[in-house]
């Protein structure tokens, strides 16, 4: 009895700890935020609405977990509606990593943007949305 108890034990915390960092690459993104400005390695506010005529550029910021050892990619896709317009890849070296990328904005873009977050196969791992007047 006591072996199964230990061996019951074993496979509750190993599936709790699964979810942490998913399948496939190992990263869990903790963290994204499209932004105004990065200030010391973080994003300053959180963008869901905003002007085209009020920015030059946005950042999409990126906090994740990694497993030990992590020697990766992330990328960054920005889409305006339908249409990619940009595509940042971004490195991943370590297991708690923080990374962004940054899209200068002309005047006049609008409508829903998004950035999708992929990981070095090409897997969605997370989608950001926000709307550009």
């Amino acid at each position: 009895m006591k072996r199964f108890a230990t061996v019951l034990c074993a496979m509750l915390l190993l599936s709790a700890a699964a979810p942490l960092f998913g399948a496939g690459s190992g990263i869990r993104i903790t963290e994204l935020a499209v932004t105004t400005k990065i200030a010391r390695g973080n994003p300053i506010d959180l963008v869901r609405r905003i002007s085209s005529s009020s920015v030059k550029s946005l950042y999409c910021f990126t906090r994740m977990t990694a497993p030990p050892g992590t020697d990766t990619t992330i990328t960054h896709v920005w889409y305006n509606g339908d249409e990619k317009v940009g595509e940042y890849v971004l490195p991943v070296k370590g297991e708690k990593w923080r990374t962004y990328s940054k899209k200068n904005i002309q005047k006049g873009w609008s409508g829903e943007w998004r950035v999708e977050v992929l990981d070095s196969d090409g897997n969605l791992m997370k989608t950001i949305k926000f709307r550009m007047n």
